[in-house]
């Protein structure tokens, strides 16, 4: 009979616990430890949850780490097997006592025979910053037209606890999407839901309502979501969109639009107005400034004889946005007649989405990619930043994979963290990377850190649309 995964990740984590003895003779070896995740180097905010990691060496049965801060503090974790998992309360207590410091991991292991050998030591850095407590994500299978099984899940960046928002599975195979907040406060968030009872569920203090934002005037119901950060209106894109699926290109799952407008919704209203609508125009991925006097948006033009016969789709690697921004009276609610481009990545022979702005509005966060719209598929996908100030583009190579897409990236509430959604583990599945940044440079980013590290290898869903969140949604 087969296990359930919960069982195996059980059985793995028991396998660890117990006295952990630092051997006192081994072999020294040169190479750097060969552990998942490898969070050597990373900078760690101060409140993160416990980075337990294991070894990829299968021919390891016994592994012993003690981690130590430069005022002789210390703490071990490992045992039997290839995993080492720190207790929670001696980790937070550790963390406190090395704000702004540096660890020191020391790592031993041996194999069947016993004989300990000592790897090289990895620093780890602790910022004297926090991290917002909570995360959402969509948990959903990467081949995404699968939705029978697909959930919004929040985690607590504190502990290792991870809970449902809304689950397809009690709502009967529906598709559920595109969560958003104002602020990053839980009490005001957002979501799409499709097929049965469709609309957008809008949440606003402990008052809950599902919308149906197609109007006749729009070309669909509200799809890609941005909260104003003072008002309760939410900008929204109104799409066309298709896929395809190629069977050579390693960029494996296209989606892009046919037709894409911008629209407002003012809650308390239900209105709905238009923002753009141009012809020849695709307009996509709105979001506000932090003062909320602007409106940031990618926008390409619809380059002709690139669509035939609907579905159909010709010379698709023409499409590249920009970067724009729409000036908008708080007090009228109007926008500005004309939009700024802010970046002319068409201009570079590149597309720009997924722009969001720092807290402090002075830096734009975004990926980029060789054309098109749908980066998350895109090996050439990369986070880049544009200082609004002065123009320079950080081009993040320290954050960036070489290989495997980069995409939807978005900064803490305090503008000191970054998240990503990465395909770099195995190319397949995203998984959630967190950087710090200290306003001029991006530092090593980590994987997300799991009760086992097997969690990683072993849960066959990809992290979906990340963002911060100051609270849980209750």
């Amino acid at each position: 009979m087969t296990r359930p995964i919960s069982a195996i990740l059980a059985a793995l984590m028991l396998a660890s616990c117990g006295s952990v003895e630092i051997p006192g003779q081994y072999t020294t070896e040169n190479c750097q430890p060969p552990i998942f995740p490898d969070y050597g180097g990373a900078t760690i905010p101060c409140n993160i949850s416990p980075l337990n990691f294991m070894l990829s060496d299968t021919s390891i049965t016994e592994v012993s780490a003690r981690l130590k801060n430069g005022s002789g503090m210390e703490i071990t974790a490992g045992g039997k097997g290839r995993e080492v998992q720190y207790k929670p309360n001696e980790w937070r207590r550790m963390l406190e006592a090395s704000k702004g410091g540096c660890l020191t991991l020391e790592l031993y292991a041996a194999g069947p025979n016993h004989q300990w050998k000592r790897y090289p030591d990895s620093p780890i850095y602790v910022a004297d910053s926090k991290i917002d407590p909570y995360i959402s994500y969509r948990l959903i299978e990467p081949a995404y037209s699968i939705y029978e099984d697909m959930c919004l899940a929040q985690r607590c960046l504190e502990t290792h606890s991870e809970s449902v928002i809304h689950s397809s599975k009690i709502t009967y195979g529906q598709c559920v999407n595109c969560h958003s907040y104002q602020n990053y406060n839980p009490e005001r968030m957002l979501f799409h839901k499709r097929v049965s009872d469709a609309g957008t569920v809008i949440r606003i203090d402990g008052h809950e309502s599902t919308v149906d934002l197609k109007r006749p005037n729009t070309i669909s119901a509200g799809v890609y979501p941005s909260w104003h950060p003072r008002q309760k209106l939410v900008a929204f894109s109104t799409d066309k969109t298709h896929q395809m699926f190629h069977t050579q290109n390693l960029n494996k799952v296209e989606v892009y639009d046919t037709e894409s407008d911008l629209i407002l919704y003012d809650v308390d209203s239900d209105q709905v107005s238009v923002i753009t609508s141009t012809p020849d125009i695709l307009e996509v991925f709105p979001t506000w400034s932090p003062c909320g006097s602007f409106l940031y948006y990618c926008s390409a033009r619809l380059m002709p004889g690139t669509f035939k016969d609907g579905d159909n789709i010709d010379n698709h690697t023409l499409i590249k946005y920009d970067i724009l921004r729409l000036g908008f009276d708080t007090l009228s609610r109007t926008f500005a007649r004309n939009a700024d481009t802010i970046y002319s990545a068409s201009a570079k022979g590149k597309s720009a989405t997924l722009p969001r702005l720092s807290p402090d509005g002075s830096k734009l966060i975004f990926a980029e990619g060789g054309y098109g719209c749908f980066h998350i598929w895109h090996h050439d996908s990369q986070i880049r930043i544009l200082d609004l100030k002065t123009g320079a583009i950080d081009s993040l190579e320290t954050v960036n994979s070489p290989e495997y897409a980069d995409s939807y990236p978005s900064f803490s509430s305090n503008g000191e963290w970054i998240m990503l959604a990465s395909r770099r583990c195995d190319g397949q599945f995203s998984r959630i990377y967190i950087s710090y940044y200290d306003g001029k440079k991006a530092h090593k980013p980590f994987l997300l850190p799991q009760e086992s590290a097997w969690h990683n290898v072993m849960r066959l869903k990809s992290y979906n649309r990340p963002e911060f969140m100051t609270g849980p949604v209750r």
